[in-house]
């Protein structure tokens, strides 16, 4: 239907079984389809085959903007494809690859695409244990303004390099790092960056373990920082000394509206110094 429908823009798919085999009818269309904006694939068994059909889809396609493939077994050969298509692609602005067990290699492929594309804004790479495979691209990257890396074993040493690169880069504006075990040393050196970076507005540290140390970092970097609006650390063991290094911050920080501070180990002390 796709290959002679002119009026359909959305197609979702999320939680069906097509397959490779699906994938590949599916990619089919999309080189002569000419409306189709978003497809939404979540959960569908496709594996690397699929993923390099829906990748040579996009070398021709020009109207599609949004592709989810979440939660699929497109592993690293699969993120490769894409990543190739993402050097030529024009259109596509956003791309989810949560959960597609694409490691190491795929986030390599990737970081080189992203080196190149000039139109891709919102990457989300969820729980793929990629480590800090992405962070050298960003310094150079001029349009990604979004960037999901929840669960991926960045650590203290990923924090580091990612510190290096928003120090520079100009673009970022949203930032999701939740679940990566930084800890208090990640946290102090992205309070580095921080303190120069100019265009981040919301940062995600939820479960980091960065306690009252790493909430003290980021409490001197709200002092010198003009641009962050949302800051959420919760599930952190920040306690009452963090959270009064943070109350001082906001003394003089003019910025931020929202501090997201829940299930951490602050007690009266915290409170009455937030008050």
């Amino acid at each position: 239907a796709l290959k002679t429908n002119s009026t359909l823009t959305t197609l979702a798919l999320t939680d069906n079984n097509i397959g490779d085999v699906g994938a590949l009818a599916l990619a089919e269309a999309l080189k002569s389809n000419s409306t189709l904006a978003t497809l939404n694939l979540q959960d569908n068994s496709i594996g690397g085959n699929g993923a390099l059909a829906l990748a040579e889809a996009l070398k021709t396609n020009s109207t599609l903007t949004n592709l989810d493939l979440w939660y699929n077994s497109i592993e690293g050969n699969g993120a490769l494809a894409l990543a190739e298509a993402l050097k030529t692609n024009s259109t596509l602005t956003n791309l989810s690859l949560g959960s597609s067990l694409i490691e190491d290699k795929g986030a390599l492929a990737l970081a080189e695409a992203l080196k190149t594309n000039s139109t891709l804004t919102t990457l989300a790479l969820t729980g793929n244990n990629i480590g800090d495979a992405l962070f050298e691209a960003l310094k150079t990257n001029s349009t990604l303004t979004t960037l999901d890396l929840w669960g991926n074993l960045i650590g203290s040493n990923g924090a580091l390099t990612l510190s290096e690169a928003v120090k520079t880069n100009s673009t970022l504006t949203t930032l999701y790092l939740q679940n990566n075990s930084i800890g208090v040393n990640g946290a102090l050196t992205l309070s580095v960056g921080l303190k120069t970076n100019s265009v981040l507005t919301t940062l995600d540290l939820w479960g980091n373990s960065i306690g009252d140390d790493g909430a003290l970092a980021l409490s001197e970097a709200l002092k010198i920082n003009s641009t962050l609006t949302t800051l959420d650390v919760p599930h952190n063991s920040i306690g009452d000394d963090g959270a009064l290094a943070l109350s001082e911050a906001l003394k003089t920080n003019s910025t931020l509206t929202t501090l997201n501070l829940w299930r951490n180990s602050i007690g009266d002390r915290g409170a009455l110094a937030l008050s």
